[in-house]
């Protein structure tokens, strides 16, 4: 029988990261309408170090530095779920921890993020809309539908993914695609400020877990998009995503029944599975977070279909297995010995 006592959810404090646990909380109160639920937000050393190092771009920082601290917190008891961003989880959970449930996947697509040329120009023609500033003019902008081939010569596209830089290159071997740092809303800021910038790709489930849209013929917008930026969402055939990625992943204490039995009702089944795949892949690689690859599971017809690509030993290497959704794991090993074969 369930405790009456407070669950404590605990989460980042990032606006994303908050997103995501309050929509774990509000599943949470509608399940079990008699519990109590409470957030407890916990400031992580990566959340620490992307705050005082933003500057540095150039240095990634590894996705376990914004679990661990969420982690001690299951460890000690002073937390009974941790809500994550399942592709921040790395692939081995400490002893003692498991992963608890999944939730029900969002859009898994990257999106391609650039300043519009017809914004800048009417900017530009207007000084009392918009305060002249030194270098602004400087700024390149696009027609709405850019694609990555479509970019010129020496166009630079920020991202700090490996996987992203893999494939962005593979697309356009003409770019550049140094590091950026920092979350959502303050790439938004550079990209729409920095001469130096000319586009971006971040995941469409963060822009719309930030109640972001994107409206015809492709504005990005919302309370914190800045002006006169444009997006193309890139199909998964143009660009993989990342391990995990659209996934919320709930991470519990093991054999902790109580809290086992609240995530029964969270978990979403294909979705669960659909990772499970995805992280055998990712760790029969012997890769993290970092490593250029990158998979993509879906459930069609009650069969499990699993797309990944690597680029770790050289030009990029394909493959795709098919097989029922209970031998995930067995699947993402699969793929990965096909693509180390």
């Amino acid at each position: 029988m369930l405790s009456a006592r407070p669950i404590t959810i605990a989460t980042r404090g990032s606006a994303l990261a908050l997103a995501q646990a309050n929509l774990v909380l509000a599943q949470c109160r509608a399940a079990f309408p008699k519990l109590s639920f409470e957030l407890k937000i916990i400031k992580t050393t990566g959340d620490k170090l992307q705050t005082a190092s933003l500057a540095q771009e150039g240095k990634s920082l590894p996705k376990g530095l914004f679990t661990k601290e969420l982690e001690v917190a299951l460890l000690k008891h002073r937390a009974d779920l941790a809500v994550h961003s399942l592709k921040d989880l790395p692939t081995e959970l400490p002893p003692g921890l498991s992963l608890g449930a999944v939730g029900k996947r969002a859009d898994v697509r990257d999106v391609l993020i650039y300043r519009d040329a017809d914004y800048l120009r009417a900017a530009e023609a207007d000084a009392e809309a918009v305060e002249w500033s030194p270098g602004q003019s400087a700024r390149r902008g696009f027609k709405p539908g850019l694609a990555v081939a479509d970019l010129p010569a020496g166009a630079v596209v920020a991202t700090s993914s490996t996987r992203r830089k893999a494939q962005l290159l593979a697309l356009n071997p003409r770019l550049k695609v140094p590091d950026i740092r920092g979350n959502v809303v303050t790439r938004l800021q550079k990209l729409a400020e920095r001469p130096d910038l000319d586009a971006t790709v971040l995941a469409l489930a963060g822009l719309a877990r930030l109640d972001f849209h994107i409206t015809p013929p492709g504005r990005l917008q919302g309370d914190a998009v800045p002006e006169g930026l444009l997006a193309t969402v890139l199909d998964t055939e143009v660009m993989l995503p990342c391990v995990g990625q659209g996934a919320i992943g709930i991470e519990i204490r093991a054999g902790d029944e109580r809290i086992a039995s609240i995530c029964e009702r969270l978990n979403h089944f294909n979705t669960r599975q659909c990772v499970l795949a995805e992280r055998a892949f990712l760790a029969a690689m012997g890769g993290g977070c970092q490593s250029p690859v990158a998979a993509y599971a879906e459930v069609v017809d009650s069969r499990l279909h699993l797309r990944a690509l690597s680029f770790t030993a050289g030009p990029v290497r394909r493959a795709e297995i098919k097989g029922p959704p209970k031998e995930a794991i067995e699947l993402g090993q699969q793929i990965a010995a096909q693509l180390k074969g």
